[in-house]
């Protein structure tokens, strides 16, 4: 039996008060960070391998199903307005398309063909990487994208929850953090899903800071696209820059449209 579909620890939940629901809940999630810490090294090989390829022109391909398919979308969304990388480099599917986002799309999960079918309507190639993201391992539709992507000669990776998953063996990194059996039996947004997010916060997080995305700790290349972040903008060229006043920060982040570009031309005036 796959480790995400055995049976829970805790039985009998509904006799629980919420209390020992919650504390219950809270005391498997302790349980995920532990499991991710031991896939780091797979992560980083990864990760160092993903970063050179990107910077020669090659993009990040997510894919996956329900949960794991939302989570992968997720993570895409956010890298354009938080780094300020061009729409298109992370590249998140779903089995099912667009509407499967919010409402389950059903068998669209096992067509096998459909996950490259999905990738080649973005002229995937060469230098492009794919990542399976499926808790089980066993997905159809994500395990089909996955090997047709590696017999093309793309760098392929995956995350699942299962150890030595159908997916884990069609592809060129397996990362597989193991939480073990969910609260609810087989509920793989619980634990697993968590996990799923970890990983892909490490991968993305590690590779904007390798491209230059990131200057101290500062996200410097964010779009300016509502007042908190304009205000985020502005007490961050306050700290690069030092003697300067709000006023003026806020108008050279405005004229400039980012944090580098603000701080790159108060020096080049300032030479």
């Amino acid at each position: 039996m796959k480790t995400t579909e055995a049976p829970s620890l805790y039985n009998d939940l509904e006799k629980l008060s919420i209390r020992e629901i919650l504390e219950n809940i809270n005391k498997e999630d302790a349980k995920v960070h532990q499991a991710v810490a031991l896939e780091i090294p797979k992560i980083e090989e990864f990760v160092t391998k993903l970063a050179k390829r990107v910077k020669k022109g090659g993009r990040l391909f997510y894919i996956g199903a329900g949960t794991s398919g939302r989570l992968g979308i997720l993570d895409a969304s956010e890298i354009p307005p938080t780094y300020g990388m061009p729409e298109g480099v992370i590249i998140g599917l779903i089995a099912g398309g667009d509407k499967a986002i919010r409402k389950a799309v059903e068998d669209a999960e096992d067509n096998w063909e459909m996950g490259w079918k999905d990738m080649e309507n973005f002229e995937i190639n060469e230098k492009d990487t794919v990542l399976g993201i499926a808790a089980s391992g066993g997905t159809p539709y994500v395990i089909g994208g996955v090997t047709e992507a590696r017999k093309r000669g793309l760098l392929t990776a995956c995350i699942t929850c299962n150890k030595n998953s159908e997916m884990s063996k069609v592809v060129d990194i397996a990362i597989e953090p193991i939480v073990g059996p969910e609260f609810i039996t087989g509920s793989t947004r619980m634990k697993a899903g968590t996990a799923q997010k970890l990983v892909l916060n490490m991968i993305t997080t590690s590779l904007m800071v390798k491209l230059g995305r990131v200057k101290g700790n500062k996200m410097v290349d964010m779009q300016l696209t509502n007042k908190k972040l304009v205000d985020r903008g502005t007490r961050m060229i306050i700290e690069e820059i030092g003697d300067i006043t709000y006023e003026e920060a806020k108008r050279l982040l405005l004229l400039n449209g980012s944090v580098r570009l603000a701080v790159d031309s108060f020096m080049e005036a300032s030479a």
